[in-house]
């Protein structure tokens, strides 16, 4: 039958073309992602702008991290049963974090390093521009070698009177803004009263979804990011628009959508369906399931996602959480053996490492640069707990017989 309504007006695909263009096109906006991607790119650039001595330090620290064979050689690992784990960790906000992270890695010499990495840090232009952005994408993607690196677009980030200025008048919208500093506009968000801001972007009224494709375009082409958190409705339906012809192009979708059940993830199947690309995909690469699922329901939505014929979407849920983010003691890994015991795969993610530390919160996530960068010492040392955690359940999953996946620098060279 097809849908009963458009998810998109033929005056929003024109406004999102129009956006595109500005870039370049499609095949532009591709092509020079890939070039940022390289590290000699992101290394030259990384150096003019000062970070060269931390890639220098983040090299000699990869050296040192424990490879994934040492382990299955000392526990005569045998991997016999259906089910896949990917290991993912959240909180890598900016260079100096990430390379506090590594250097306990480095140190540890045991943990293994997991192989989708996530940052809830706000795309500001300074973040984008100025060269930490880059330098952290350089030491998590070239040196680390994570397989992804998720970052995140708040849509209430201040930006320049003329990054607005350009974006409506390749839009022809007009925004509804406050004035947070001289030059400076923000998106005024009606609905969310919290410490925390938007929550990630989960306020997304009239066209504001068009702030946020513009933010993950510019943070595309200026560092060669390629995976982006979405947790808005309206915004997941313009990514998949958008996206469609930008192959390396990705979204992860938040769980604060709330896919609690398997009657929401089928919206998602439909909003995907709805504009996969001439070869059948989506730019959809990963769903984090919520928190309120059951394992049951998981295994239903890895089935139903299945049974779409949509190829190459991962399904990931929370093993461990913020204390400011939901249940206390949340903790979800006997559920995660449940699901790989059926031989369905999952993605494991850490939000936390379950021992309420300090600095282990939402709030952290939200710090002001001045101060996220004077307590980087301490967050990276949040965030090496997180990665000890994750390793170590992994490597328990691993012992009941389960492949586990992790950055490709925690594996020997072949």
């Amino acid at each position: 039958m097809g849908l009963h309504y458009s998810f998109l007006s033929k005056k929003d695909m024109k406004q999102l073309d129009a956006l595109k263009e500005a870039y370049g096109g499609a095949a532009e906006i591709s092509k020079t992602i890939e070039k940022m991607r390289t590290y000699e790119q992101r290394k030259k650039l990384a150096g003019e702008k000062g970070f060269g001595n931390m890639l220098q330090e983040a090299g000699a620290y990869a050296r040192k991290l424990a490879k994934v064979e040492d382990f299955i050689d000392q526990k005569k690992i045998v991997f016999d049963k259906p089910g896949v784990a990917t290991t993912q960790v959240s909180g890598f906000q900016g260079a100096p974090i990430t390379l506090r992270c590594l250097e306990r890695l480095a140190a540890d010499g045991d943990t293994l390093a997991p192989a989708e990495f996530i940052s809830v840090m706000a795309l500001t232009e300074d973040y984008v521009l100025n060269g930490e952005l880059l330098t952290t994408l350089a030491i998590s993607e070239n040196i680390m070698e994570a397989k992804m690196f998720c970052n995140t677009n708040l849509v209430g980030t201040p930006l320049s009177d003329a990054a607005y200025a350009r974006l409506e008048k390749i839009s022809g919208e007009k925004f509804d803004t406050w004035v947070p500093a001289p030059g400076m506009r923000a998106l005024i968000l009606k609905n969310m009263g919290t410490a925390f801001g938007n929550l990630g972007g989960v306020e997304v009224a009239n066209n504001n979804h068009l702030v946020y494709i513009d933010g993950i375009t510019r943070a595309a082409v200026n560092t060669g990011a390629n995976f982006f958190l979405n947790p808005s409705w309206s915004t997941i339906v313009a990514a998949c628009y958008y996206a469609r012809d930008i192959k390396n192009l990705k979204f992860k979708i938040s769980m604060l959508l709330s896919t609690q059940n398997a009657i929401q993830f089928r919206m998602l199947l439909n909003i995907m369906q709805e504009y996969l690309s001439d070869e059948g995909t989506t730019p959809i690469y990963e769903i984090n399931l919520g928190n309120g699922q059951s394992p049951e329901m998981f295994i239903q939505c890895s089935q139903e996602l299945a049974e779409s014929g949509i190829p190459n979407v991962s399904l990931a849920a929370h093993l461990r959480i913020n204390p400011d983010l939901g249940l206390k003691d949340f903790d979800w890994t006997a559920n995660a053996h449940k699901v790989l015991a059926s031989g369905t795969d999952i993605t494991i993610k850490y939000e936390s490492d379950g021992t309420s530390r300090p600095l282990d919160t939402m709030e952290a996530y939200f710090l002001p640069k001045e101060d996220r960068l004077s307590k980087a010492e301490q967050i990276g040392d949040v965030l090496y707990y997180k990665c000890l955690r994750c390793s170590n359940d992994a490597k328990d999953v691993m012992g009941h017989g389960h492949k586990a996946i992790f950055a490709d620098i925690s594996y020997r060279a072949k």
